[in-house]
């Protein structure tokens, strides 16, 4: 696992289409909130403010001006296809912590873009210094537990009845989370040099 921050843009091939991988910035509003609207909304409920409201996505890139937020996007066809943000509040009692939240359009899904998204996230948030890092999601986004096990998260908590959706709807949450020092020493002692 290297502490070297990955370089942006860049691109990536997934299921045979290509994508530019890039840093999201304020020009991005108006694209953000196109893809935020093209999801279900129960893919939205890990996240802790409905990106489908402009509002909500200038308050992101006003935390992605002041640095609390990194975003990464995915963009084919001139259209955003999947994000990551690595998220941290160097100011809270919590500096060392450090949540990727990935979201992955249904058109990109089953090839590969949601577990390279969250690979660049955790090797963005390990540069950065960040010593654990968490992920949220509902406990029946199977897919992307299975892509955070993979890379060594571990459930931590079940948050009951913790958000509600437009309709009323109470869900879970689940959280996992990694501790990113005991996870490099297992990936050495198996003889592993790189993060992925």
């Amino acid at each position: 696992m290297t502490n070297e921050t990955p370089r942006y843009p860049r691109s990536i091939r997934c299921n045979n289409t290509d994508f530019d991988l890039r840093l999201m910035t304020t020009g991005d509003a108006a694209d953000a909130v196109a893809f935020a609207n093209t999801l279900p909304p129960h893919d939205l409920l890990f996240l802790q403010r409905d990106i489908r409201n402009p509002k909500v996505v200038a308050a992101w890139l006003e935390q992605i001006e002041r640095g609390t937020i990194t975003s990464l996007l995915a963009v084919a066809g001139g259209k955003i296809h999947g994000c990551a943000a690595i998220v941290r509040d160097v100011l809270s009692w919590s500096p060392h912590v450090g949540e990727i939240r990935i979201v992955v359009g249904q058109s990109a899904r089953g090839g590969g873009l949601g577990r390279l998204l969250a690979q660049d996230a955790f090797a963005f948030a390990v540069s950065t210094g960040v010593e654990k890092l968490i992920a949220r999601m509902t406990p029946d986004q199977r897919g992307a537990i299975a892509v955070f096990e993979e890379m060594g998260f571990r459930a931590e908590a079940l948050l009951r009845d913790y958000v509600r959706d437009a309709e009323g709807t109470k869900h879970d949450i689940v959280i996992l989370s990694l501790e990113v020092e005991r996870n490099r020493a297992q990936r050495d002692a198996y003889g592993y040099n790189e993060a992925f």
